[in-house]
């Protein structure tokens, strides 16, 4: 018999945890945060959780804060007698920090692993890790949601005549590969160098634009700085269109401003993040994903047709 399930939220996600519980077919359990005059901060839950499976929904994007309540809360509930905590991180923040890619540096998505099985999680459900090999990082069962279920359909409905699927950089091939591959259509790759972090110093295109209409996929729009750049350089080579999808919309500085001020037609995000749509931005909800994987979980049921796009159109 599947145990009782209770779903609370961190403070920085329960515009979005707020929907899932109603997709689930329940409330938001009841939690609440003292906050200090010093600084520090306690969550706590209001509610009895001893023997219940109890999902904690919150993205750890910036500040920290949103991580270290994050693993207050696992604490807590494992203290209060949970038989299961899962942490359901949307947006799984320092993902990009996955490897020593220079000297004397941290690798930030092992220590967050870390963090979160030493305050006692049993399981960690996340959608499009920046690396899939954060996986590997943990001895405990990590679900990887991918949200192309979400996009697919969109993109298939959207019905755009002479469709290309692209690829921001060369780190993101297999993921635009994939897309292209399902959908049926040829694939486009941007060439890009660094000089420094966030700014993107050349960029060439790999590829026939001319007369397409063009999807860049990606997992991450930060400062928006690679993505305006290409869309603009695809324009000038003679696309119809350009257009955009991205899981988590970071949106640093004037990324939003950018985008507007670009040759995109759009841009798909999810709402991992919390972002409006408006503008150029259309935000699709993860919502029901999340929620038929809790349901899954708690019963023991399989996720994998969460990985076949025919099981979603």
């Amino acid at each position: 018999m599947a145990a009782a399930v209770n779903i609370f939220s961190g403070e920085a996600t329960r515009y979005l945890a707020e929907k899932i519980a109603s997709a689930y077919g329940s409330d938001l359990g009841l939690s609440t945060v003292a906050h200090f005059k010093d600084g520090e901060y306690q969550p706590s839950f209001e509610q009895t959780i001893r023997g219940n499976d109890v999902f904690i929904i919150q993205s750890t994007f910036a500040p920290a804060d949103n991580l270290f309540e994050l693993l207050l809360m696992i604490d807590a509930a494992k203290r209060a007698s949970a038989k299961r905590v899962v942490a359901l991180i949307p947006y799984f923040g320092f993902a990009r920090q996955d490897r020593k890619d220079k000297p004397r540096v941290s690798i930030g998505a092992k220590l967050i692993t870390n963090l979160l099985v030493a305050a006692g999680v049993d399981r960690i459900i996340t959608m499009d890790l920046h690396s899939d090999q954060i996986q590997g990082f943990v001895d405990i069962p990590v679900d990887h949601m991918y949200a192309s279920s979400i996009f697919v359909p969109h993109l298939m409905k959207m019905k755009l005549p002479n469709l290309i699927m692209a690829s921001p950089d060369t780190g993101g091939t297999k993921r635009a590969a994939a897309y292209a591959k399902f959908l049926n259509t040829d694939l486009v790759i941007c060439f890009k160098t660094r000089d420094k972090a966030n700014e993107v110093s050349t960029l060439r295109i790999i590829g026939d634009v001319e007369g397409k209409d063009v999807v860049i996929v990606d997992d991450i729009i930060d400062t928006a700085g690679t993505i305006t750049k290409a869309a603009n350089m695809m324009m000038e080579e003679g696309a119809n269109s350009v257009r955009a999808v991205c899981t988590h919309p970071v949106f640093s500085a004037d990324a939003c401003q950018k985008i507007e001020d670009s040759a995109l037609a759009e841009v798909l995000v999810t709402d991992t993040l919390p972002r409006e749509g408006k503008g150029k931005i259309t935000v699709l909800s993860t919502a029901d994903i999340f929620a038929d994987v809790i349901k899954r979980v708690n019963k023991n049921k399989s996720i994998s047709t969460h990985f076949d796009f025919l099981t979603m159109l």
